[in-house]
C-alpha cells in the first residue's frame, strides 16, 4: 500500500483580494488598444504646441513687436486647427468607406441565419465603425489645446527678450507634460518619452528661429533666391514622380497584355 502524499499548498493571506483582482486585470489589459487614440491626441497637441511656438519664434526673430507675434500665433492656430480637422475627417472617412465595403463583401460570402445572430453581429460591427466628425473635432481640439500654450505665455509680456524666454520655457514644460501623459497612459518609460518630445520641440524652434533670422538679415534678394531654389526642387521632384508613375503603368499594362495573350492561348 502506497504511503499517502501530503502536499501543502501555500495560500497567501497578506494580500487583499481586490488588489489581486486589479493586478490580474492590469495583466490582461492590452495597452496597445490605446495606441490609436493616444497617438492622435498626443500628436495633435504636440503638433499645435510645436507649430505655433516655432511660428512665433520665427516672427520674433525678425520683428520684436508683440502684436505681430501674437497675431501670427492666432493665425497659425486657426489655420492649423482647420487643417488638422479637415485632414482627419478625410482620412477617417476613407477608412470608413473601406470598412463598409469590406463588411458588404463579408455579408455576401456568409450565409444568413434565421435566429437573428447575424443581425446582432452587424449591429456590433456598426458600433465599432470610426466616426469622421468625432475624429475631426478631437483633432482640432487637440491641436488647439497645444497651440494656446505659447499664446497665453506671450500675451501678457511686452519685453522682447523676456517674451521669447517665457515662450521657450512654457513650451518646454508643456512638451514634457504631453510626453509624460502619453508615457503614463501607454505604460512606457516617462523620462525617455519626455526627453524625446522636449528635444524635438527645441530643435524645431531653434531651426525656425535661425533660418528666419538668416533670411531676415539677408534681405529680399536672399528670400527670392531661396524661393526659386525651392520651386526648382519641387518641380524636379514632381517630374521624377510622374516619370516613375508612367514607367510603373507601362510595365503594368505590358503584364496585363501578356496575361491576356496567355489566357487566350
Amino acid at each position: 500500500m502506497a504511503a499517502p502524499n501530503h502536499v501543502h499548498i501555500a495560500i497567501p493571506t497578506d494580500q487583499n483580494p481586490s488588489s489581486i483582482i486589479n493586478h490580474l486585470h492590469e495583466e490582461e489589459f492590452d495597452y496597445s488598444k490605446r495606441a490609436q487614440w493616444l497617438r492622435a491626441a498626443v500628436l495633435g497637441a504636440n503638433d499645435g504646441l510645436v507649430s505655433i511656438s516655432s511660428l512665433m519664434m520665427g516672427v520674433g526673430a525678425v520683428k520684436g513687436d508683440a502684436t505681430a507675434m501674437i497675431l501670427t500665433g492666432f493665425a497659425g492656430l486657426f489655420a492649423g486647427a482647420c487643417s488638422m480637422a479637415i485632414g482627419e475627417f478625410v482620412s477617417v472617412y476613407s477608412q470608413l468607406d473601406i470598412e463598409v465595403e469590406q463588411m458588404k463583401r463579408e455579408k455576401r460570402s456568409t450565409v444568413i441565419d434565421n435566429d437573428g445572430a447575424v443581425n446582432e453581429e452587424n449591429v456590433e460591427e456598426k458600433e465599432k465603425l470610426p466616426n469622421p466628425s468625432q475624429a475631426a473635432l478631437a483633432s482640432a481640439l487637440a491641436f488647439s489645446s497645444g497651440a494656446i500654450v505659447p499664446l497665453l505665455a506671450a500675451g501678457f509680456i511686452s519685453e522682447y527678450k523676456v517674451r521669447i524666454g517665457v515662450v521657450v520655457a512654457a513650451t518646454t514644460l508643456a512638451l514634457a507634460a504631453f510626453g509624460g501623459i502619453g508615457a503614463v497612459l501607454g505604460r512606457s518609460r516617462v523620462v525617455r518619452s519626455c526627453g524625446r518630445v522636449v528635444v524635438g520641440g527645441w530643435m524645431a524652434m531653434a531651426i525656425t528661429f535661425g533660418l528666419t533670422k538668416l533670411l531676415g538679415s539677408s534681405g529680399l534678394g536672399m528670400i527670392n533666391a531661396v524661393c526659386w531654389f525651392i520651386s526648382y526642387v519641387l518641380c524636379g521632384v514632381v517630374c521624377i514622380v510622374c516619370v516613375c508613375v508612367l514607367v510603373c503603368k507601362h510595365f503594368e499594362i505590358r503584364e496585363i497584355i501578356a496575361r491576356t495573350r496567355l489566357n487566350q492561348t
